[in-house]
């Protein structure tokens, strides 16, 4: 005889973990695009400006471990970081083939320019809750990050990235 299931109700849908996440990370991007709309830059460009900024000659491959972004979802990012003139790509010494990114001048002004904007949307993400509350938040969001890093479709792998650095080019 078939059991009787109860079926999902939205509100278990609504209450869901991962439903929970989703909703937050499109309002975290949508919070950052209004922010930093005068700057034309998404969340992941930023990211990777920062890295390029903080490794300078990090191939793309590093780049995508240090912040945990699909390689060949990157090659787009790189694109058009490049074609608003934020970064160049200059071949290895090495090897000519790697190509190695470095900020421009107008990478490291539009970074600093933004900083207010970024510190705004980061500002308004947590400002609902009382500051006890966020800090509560953003030690177990570390904490679930942390423990689930292997689970990823890209796992956060700055160390190993940049223990070769160096040796790229």
């Amino acid at each position: 005889m078939p059991s009787k299931s109860t079926p999902i109700t939205m509100d278990a849908v609504y209450t869901a973990p991962g439903y929970l996440f989703r909703r937050m990370q499109q309002i975290a991007v949508a919070l950052f695009m209004e922010e930093c709309k005068a700057y034309d830059l998404t969340p992941v460009q930023y990211a990777a400006l920062i890295a390029i900024r903080t490794h300078p000659g990090i191939d793309a491959t590093r780049l995508s471990a240090v912040i945990a972004f699909d390689r060949s979802t990157l090659g787009s990012v790189i694109e058009r970081l490049e074609a608003k003139q934020f970064i160049e790509r200059k071949p290895g010494s090495m090897d000519k083939r790697v190509k190695l990114l470095h900020l421009t001048k107008a990478g490291a002004t539009v970074l600093r320019e933004i900083m207010p904007s970024v510190d705004r949307a980061q500002a308004r993400m947590l400002q609902p809750l009382k500051p006890a509350d966020r800090k509560t938040l953003l030690a177990l969001l570390t904490q679930l990050v942390d423990l689930n890093n292997e689970a990823s479709r890209v796992p956060l792998r700055a160390e190993d990235a940049l223990e070769h650095l160096g040796k790229a080019g």
